[in-house]
């Protein structure tokens, strides 16, 4: 196993939002964490990479690659972020900085990471643009001057440039059209079949969790109500919340523009 979340629960002052939780994603994989808004499921992604908010404790063990990384240093988890564990977030465009071309954001992300060769780090960032399928003009304008959709692609050569085992996706299409989210998607599934990297996909669209997955675990008031193989939950849900989100969802392909429904 990549990953192995053991009995974690994160408690405020006031409450406890994670209890818990254990669930396991194996290399190489596509794991889906499926549920409604205010479920735990971001809560849960940020403790792994130890980003919750002061205010937030976490108890119980996250084991990658053998380390529990609750029991690290600040300094321990910097090695760690970004070259074996990275994260594309559902505010993709907080991560730019308006003022910082492209080419700027590529090179400074691998100068924090060690790459202190400049041409080394051009070439990188070339290579990590086209490898998103965007033209090398890129490198040269800034954020503001980028689609959704181009500026989400970006974010995807940048979580990927260092090639990590682990890729945390949270709500990634949420800010874009029906045609850009499938074109993300579809994206990352190639760069994965590339990298061999293992997703954490965290989402409430079934569409996505049934052409992507390879297994899920299901959330609801920050417990995991059901997991297992996707086709095992999806044909025959046994947790009568997990019934309801799947009669819930939309008619796979319906709503997609036309042209992509008989992918799903």
């Amino acid at each position: 196993m990549i990953l192995s979340i053991e009995q974690v629960s994160i408690s405020s002052r006031e409450k406890k939002i994670v209890d818990n939780v254990s669930l396991s994603i194996r290399e190489g994989e596509w794991y889906a964490l499926v549920g409604q808004s205010g479920s735990g499921k971001s809560i849960l992604s940020q403790a792994i990479g130890r980003m919750l908010s002061p205010n937030l404790q976490a108890e119980g063990k996250i084991i990658f690659k053998e380390e529990d990384l609750l029991s690290l240093s600040p300094k321990q988890m910097r090695t760690i972020l970004g070259k074996k564990l990275s994260y594309i977030f559902q505010d993709y465009q907080g991560s730019f900085t308006p003022f910082r071309t492209i080419g700027q954001h590529l090179e400074e992300y691998q100068k924090a990471h060690g790459i202190l060769d400049a041409k080394n780090r051009k070439v990188n960032s070339l290579d990590a643009i086209h490898s998103v399928g965007l033209d090398e003009s890129l490198y040269s304008r800034y954020p503001f001057q980028l689609s959704g959709g181009q500026l989400q692609r970006i974010s995807i050569a940048m979580a990927l440039l260092l090639s990590p085992d682990l890729l945390i996706a949270d709500e990634i299409t949420t800010a874009l059209d029906s045609v850009s989210g499938h074109r993300i998607l579809e994206l990352l599934a190639k760069r994965q079949k590339e990298t061999g990297c293992a997703i954490l996909f965290i989402t409430h669209d079934w569409r996505h969790v049934r052409r992507y997955a390879t297994r899920l675990a299901v959330m609801k008031e920050g417990e995991i109500v059901e997991s297992g193989g996707k086709h095992r939950i999806l044909d025959h849900p046994q947790h009568e919340y997990t019934k309801r989100l799947i009669q819930a969802a939309p008619t796979l392909g319906r709503g997609l523009p036309s042209g992509l429904q008989e992918v799903y």
